[in-house]
C-alpha cells in the first residue's frame, strides 16, 4: 500500500481567500484538529510576513502534536544577496520547524519579467536557498511555482529548476499549478515526464480556477506524485485551492492501494470540515461533495424510494464513512416515500391515508411559498396537526407590534401578545431590538413560568426571502428561523405578505417544537423504563402531553 502524504496549507494559502482571517488561537486550534485527523504536514505561514505568523511558530512548539509536522513557508533568497544574509532565509531557519517549504520560479516568463533576473541567477537562487535551509532543517520541501505553465513554454528550463532544488538537498519537489488553468491530461503528462527525470519524491499543488483542482491532484497522484497539497474545504485565493476533503475521501475510499490519514480517522472528516468553517466564521457549502449537508440529501420521490430499498442505488458511498449522514427532504417534489422516511425518522406513526394527506398539504403550502427543507420542525408540527394530534401547550389569542422613532433617537420596538395557557390568560409586553426580538421576549414572559425548559432554547439564525419579487413591497416573504438548545438544532418557517406575521408564524412553531421535542424525549425515556420493568410496549408517538412537573 502506497502512503500519500497529506500537506495542509489552510493556515497559509487558505487564509489568502477572500473573507478568511484566522486569529492566532484559531490557527493553533485548527493545527490540533488536523493533527488528530492524521494530516502529515501543516503549513503554518510565513514567519517574516506578519507578527501573527511569527507568534504562531513560537506557540505551536507548546502543542503536543502526535503525528503532523509543521512547516514554515518562504521564498527563495533575494537576488544579488547571499542566502545567509537574507532576512527571509534566516527567519525560516529561526522558526525551528521540522519542515521548511521554499517556493521558487519555474516559468521563464516569471524569471525574466517578474523577478527581473537571468535564468542562471534564478537557478542559483533556488539552489542556495534550498541548501541553506537543508543545512539546518531536517526536511525541505521545494514548491515549483507555475510548473505546468513553465513546462508548456520551456520544458528544458523548468526541469533545470527542479534539478537545482533536488541537487541542493530538497526532500520533496512539489509541482504547482499556480494559475489553476491546467487540464487533467496536461497534469498527467507533465508529472509522468518529471518523474522520469527527477529522483526526488514529487508532490502536487493545484488551484481551482478551472474547477479541476481535485481532478488534477488525483491525476498527478496516479502518475507518480506522493504528496498532495491543498486546504480544508478548498479555501484559498481567487477560486480556491484543491479541497483536501474531497481528495482525502477519494483516495481513502476509491483507491484501495493508497493510504491516507491515521487509521480510523476518515469518519471525522465531516467534523473537521465544519470545524474549519465555524472557526473561519463562514457558512457551510451545502453541496460540497462528501462533507456537505446536501451531499447525501434526497428530494425526488423516486430517489428516496430507491434509497430506502438499496442505499447504493443513489449514493456512491456510505455517508457514515466520512462522518456525514443521509437526509430526506420534504417538498412539492416529494413522493410518499419521502414522507414515510421522514415520519420514521421522527418516530411518528403513519398510515397510507395520513401519508396522502401530508403529501397533499405539503404541495399546497409549497405552492403558497413554504419550504420545509430547512424547516423540518414545522413539517413535524404539520404532521401532528394533520394526524389530529394537536399540541395544546398554548393557544394564540393575538399579537401587536409597534415601532416608533422620535427625532434622532433609535427606533423603539414593542410587542404585546395574548396567549391562553391552560386556564391562564397571559397578556405580556416586551421591548426589543426589532419586531422578532420583541415578540421572542414577550413569548418568553408568557411561557417560561409554565414551561421552564424554554430557557434552554435560543434563536440562532433568522432569514428572510422574498418569494414573488415582482409584487414589490407587497410581495410575499418566507421567514426561516433556526433555533437550538443544549442537544439539537431545528428550523421553522412562516409565510405571509407581512414580514412580521411570517416571523410570528415561524417563531410560534419554534416554541411549540421545543415543547413537543422535550415531551417526546421524556416519553421515550419512560417507555424504555416501562419496557425494562414490565416488557410493556408503549407508542411514544401518542405521548404529547406535557411531562409531570411542566404543566401549565
Amino acid at each position: 500500500m502506497t502512503r500519500i502524504a497529506i500537506y495542509d496549507t489552510t493556515l497559509r494559502d487558505g487564509s489568502q481567500g477572500e473573507g478568511v482571517n484566522f486569529s492566532l488561537q484559531d490557527k493553533l486550534m485548527i493545527t490540533a484538529r488536523l493533527d488528530e485527523l492524521g494530516v502529515d504536514y501543516i503549513e503554518g505561514g510565513y514567519p517574516l510576513s506578519n507578527p501573527k505568523d511569527s507568534s504562531y511558530f513560537r506557540a505551536v512548539r507548546e502543542l503536543s502534536l502526535r503525528h503532523t509536522k509543521v512547516a514554515a513557508f518562504g521564498m527563495t533568497r533575494r537576488r544579488d544577496l547571499a542566502a545567509e544574509d537574507d532576512q527571509g532565509m534566516k527567519a525560516l531557519v529561526a522558526a525551528r520547524t521540522p519542515v521548511v517549504t521554499i517556493v521558487g520560479k519555474t516559468w521563464d516568463l516569471h524569471v525574466r519579467e517578474v523577478l527581473g533576473v537571468s535564468l542562471d541567477e534564478n537557478l542559483r537562487m533556488i539552489a542556495d536557498s534550498v541548501a541553506f535551509c537543508a543545512a539546518s532543517v531536517p526536511e525541505v520541501v521545494y514548491d515549483a511555482e507555475h510548473l505546468f505553465d513553465g513546462f508548456k513554454h520551456n520544458p528544458d528550463y523548468a526541469l533545470r529548476t527542479l534539478r537545482a532544488a533536488a541537487d541542493a538537498g530538497a526532500a520533496w519537489i512539489v509541482l504547482c499549478d499556480t494559475n489553476g488553468g491546467s487540464l487533467p491530461e496536461e497534469i498527467a503528462e507533465a508529472v509522468s515526464k518529471v518523474a522520469r527525470e527527477i529522483a526526488v519524491p514529487l508532490g502536487i499543488h493545484t488551484h481551482n480556477d478551472g474547477e479541476l483542482a481535485v481532478a488534477n491532484s488525483l491525476a498527478a497522484i496516479r502518475h507518480g506524485a506522493r504528496q498532495v497539497q491543498g486546504t480544508i474545504n478548498g479555501l484559498g485565493e481567487r477560486c480556491g485551492n484543491a479541497d483536501l476533503c474531497s481528495i482525502i475521501a477519494n483516495l481513502a475510499i476509491k483507491y484501495p492501494d493508497y493510504q491516507v490519514l491515521l487509521p480510523g480517522k476518515l469518519s471525522h472528516l465531516t467534523e473537521v470540515s465544519r470545524y474549519v468553517y465555524d472557526t473561519a466564521n463562514m457558512n457551510f457549502r451545502p453541496d460540497q461533495p462528501f462533507v456537505g449537508t446536501s451531499a447525501f440529501a434526497h428530494k425526488g420521490g423516486m430517489h428516496v424510494h430507491g434509497v430506502r430499498r438499496i442505499a447504493a442505488s443513489y449514493e456512491h458511498i456510505d455517508p457514515e464513512t466520512v462522518g456525514n449522514e443521509r437526509r430526506v427532504l420534504v417538498s412539492e417534489l416529494s413522493g410518499k416515500s419521502n414522507i414515510a422516511e421522514k415520519l420514521a425518522e421522527y418516530g411518528l406513526e403513519q398510515d397510507s391515508a395520513l401519508l396522502a394527506r401530508v403529501l397533499d398539504r405539503v404541495q399546497e403550502l409549497e405552492n403558497e411559498g413554504y419550504q420545509f427543507e430547512a424547516a423540518e420542525a414545522s413539517f413535524v408540527l404539520l404532521v401532528d396537526r394533520l394526524a389530529q394530534r394537536p399540541n395544546d401547550w398554548f393557544n394564540q389569542r393575538g399579537f401587536h407590534v409597534s415601532v416608533s422613532r422620535m427625532g434622532q433617537r433609535e427606533a423603539l420596538t414593542e410587542a404585546t401578545i395574548k396567549l391562553q395557557v391552560g386556564d391562564h390568560l397571559e397578556h405580556t409586553v416586551s421591548e426589543g431590538d426589532g419586531p422578532v426580538n420583541a415578540l421572542d421576549g414577550a413569548l418568553r414572559k408568557a411561557l417560561e413560568r409554565h414551561y421552564p425548559r424554554l430557557r434552554e432554547m435560543h434563536l440562532a439564525d433568522y432569514k428572510v426571502r422574498v418569494i414573488n419579487a415582482r409584487a414589490g413591497t407587497a410581495a410575499r416573504v418566507r421567514v426561516v428561523i433556526e433555533s437550538r438548545d443544549h442537544d439539537s438544532v431545528w428550523g421553522t418557517v412562516g409565510v405571509s405578505e407581512n414580514v412580521i406575521e411570517a416571523s410570528w408564524l415561524a417563531l410560534i412553531d419554534a416554541f411549540e417544537y421545543k415543547l413537543s421535542k422535550d415531551a417526546r424525549s421524556r416519553a421515550n425515556e419512560k417507555t424504555a423504563e416501562d419496557r425494562r420493568r414490565s416488557s410493556m410496549t408503549v407508542d411514544p408517538a401518542h405521548s404529547f402531553r406535557p411531562p409531570e412537573g411542566d404543566q401549565p
